[in-house]
């Protein structure tokens, strides 16, 4: 996976406590973020790694074992670009989306948090808040800095979405975004609100297929955009674009239009943080043509960030990038503060009574 960062990113907002900024060699790294092939490194990614010293590294379920593998990969990673400090990250939501398995708690998906939302409001937002706190404390004991969370799509049939999202109804996902955003941040970590302006509301899964939303920009402010308003306010870090199209807002997908990041995202709803794009490899992101042609729209349109999550894809990403004056200050806030550690965790009793009422749930 890589990371193209756009020259025009946006101030963020940086929390005490962080891993000290000079320790990350920027002005030695180049901005984009990279993947491996396996649950330890190649002598081919060392020396990939070693030439190219991306800013960072992405973990998916291919890199995935128990607790000490990933500790140990992690580990082999940062000392590849001779950076103790360079980020790496990953996608730890719960229910299906779960890289993190053996060992670590199994997360409820974030649905069960909305059914139980009708009949105890109050327990079910302190337990949405409890698995942000769970799920970030496991990611940063292992030694990773961000996961990309939380879904704050409606609930209404999307097949990607599915129970990844809270409820179908928005000002009960606009509490839970609060109630997560919080959480996360409880524990140091950055918070992503993903995908702008609203994923779930069209049926296709943008992987496979490209995805229509006919509605109105009023119509999505008084339904999908208001737990965005909500994440903005409980100053969530970052914010990741959905690859749906809004024609009667924009005629181009909103990851690449600067109508949704510029105008709205950024002008009118105020966001201040980092703008992910999705995948670029996904099917809905190939209208607007090849490789460059995506990296270069998202780029233009405001996109801070450019995620290209295939591996055969990264070489040719990084070509698309040449020229480009790249800024690797807008992910400096997304670092997360020094962990716990697996053995401080275990020995906080609320950890493990936290992590015994979650998987209860799950």
């Amino acid at each position: 996976m890589a990371l193209c960062m756009n020259d025009g990113a946006s101030s963020l907002w940086l929390r005490a406590g962080r891993r000290p900024l000079y320790a990350l060699s920027m002005s030695e790294s180049k901005a984009f973020i990279s993947g491996c092939k396996g649950l330890s490194l190649n002598e081919d990614e060392r020396q990939f790694f070693a030439g190219e010293r991306p800013w960072g590294f992405i973990l998916f379920g291919r890199n995935i074992g128990e607790e000490q593998q990933i500790a140990d990969l992690v580990a082999s990673l940062r000392d590849s670009i001779g950076n103790p400090n360079a980020p790496v990250l990953i996608d730890q939501e719960g229910g299906r989306v779960q890289r993190f398995r053996e060992g670590y708690s199994a997360l409820p998906p974030l649905e069960v948090f909305g059914k139980q939302y009708a009949h105890d409001p109050a327990g079910a937002l302190k337990l949405a808040e409890e698995h942000a706190q769970l799920m970030a404390a496991e990611v940063q004991a292992s030694g990773v800095d961000l996961s990309f969370a939380p879904v704050v799509d409606l609930g209404r049939g999307n097949l990607a979405i599915g129970n990844r999202a809270f409820d179908p109804d928005p000002q009960v996902v606009a509490e839970f975004t609060r109630a997560y955003v919080r959480g996360m941040h409880a524990r140091g970590m950055a918070a992503t609100i993903k995908h702008f302006p609203g994923h779930g509301s069209v049926l296709a899964d943008t992987h496979f297929n490209d995805a229509v939303d006919p509605r109105t920009l009023e119509e999505l402010r008084a339904t999908d955009l208001i737990p965005f308003v909500a994440g903005i306010e409980a100053r969530a870090d970052a914010v990741m674009m959905a690859h749906v199209s809004y024609p009667a807002v924009a005629p181009e997908p909103a990851g690449y239009s600067r109508r949704w990041i510029e105008e709205i995202l950024r002008n009118e709803m105020g966001f201040r943080g980092v703008v992910f794009s999705d995948d670029i490899g996904m099917a809905a992101a190939f209208s607007v043509g090849g490789i460059k042609a995506r990296i270069d729209a998202h780029l233009d349109a405001g996109c801070d960030v450019v995620l290209v999550c295939h591996p055969q894809l990264v070489e040719e990403s990084l070509a698309a990038v040449e020229g480009r004056r790249l800024n690797t200050a807008a992910l400096l806030g997304l670092i997360g503060r020094g962990a716990m550690g697996w053995d401080g965790l275990i020995a906080d009793s609320h950890y493990g009574e936290t992590r015994t009422r979650l998987e209860g749930l799950a």
